[in-house]
């Protein structure tokens, strides 16, 4: 199986058909989609102007996206890295209780539903690595904040698990109304996540 190098590497190769590239960048996001694999899809044609369901988009577009996936990508090997590194010394001084942070990076290693998203089709609009860092910052300061670490916005519903079928863990809880984003419950107050449960607007985590 191709690494994401590797699926790369084929968007870029201008030999392949249009088709072709754009297989190599949807399987792209099977090793790294940070809103999850069709969110994160979504977000990156709306962003190279790539419809979602067109089978021969203009190459170039799709180098753009790959562009913007790549960024991020560094972005989170980076703090994976420093992470691991943190966690090791921790170890060494004995500190053995993962706090809120080491919590959150285990259920997101390997890249994948970093920023949960509540729909495909609701997600930010800023690039990838923005939307990375912002959150990153936010569980690293491990201080509560009333308002959404991605966008600022201060209005949540909690999601709850759809009637009749189990959900996906990751796309359970306070949803910002502003960008639509999951955003962990370490990272909120208590007051702001007993707004959230009380709120009963559906709209807040429906498609746009």
């Amino acid at each position: 199986m191709a690494g994401f190098r590797a699926l790369a590497e084929q968007v870029r190769n201008p030999r392949l058909a249009a088709a072709q590239r754009r297989t190599a960048l949807r399987k792209c996001l099977e090793r790294f989609a940070p809103y999850g694999h069709r969110a994160t899809w979504h977000h990156l044609c709306t962003r190279a102007g790539i419809a979602t369901q067109d089978r021969e988009p203009d190459p170039e577009r799709l180098v753009a996206a790959l562009a913007e996936l790549e960024e991020a990508r560094a972005l989170w090997l980076s703090y994976e890295a420093e992470f691991a590194a943190r966690r090791r010394r921790e170890k060494h001084d004995g500190i053995r209780q993962p706090d809120a942070t080491a919590d959150w990076h285990r259920r997101t290693w390997g890249g994948r539903d970093i920023v949960s998203c509540a729909s495909p089709q609701r997600h930010p609009t800023a690039r990838l690595a923005v939307v990375l860092r912002s959150m990153i910052v936010a569980m690293e300061s491990g201080r509560p904040r009333r308002d959404c670490p991605v966008c600022g916005g201060t209005r949540f519903a909690w999601r709850p698990e759809p009637a009749g079928r189990p959900a996906d863990r990751t796309a359970l809880g306070p949803v910002c109304a502003g960008c639509g984003v999951v955003a962990p419950a370490s990272v909120l107050t208590s007051e702001a996540l007993t707004a959230a449960a009380r709120s009963g607007d559906a709209r807040v985590y429906s498609a746009a």
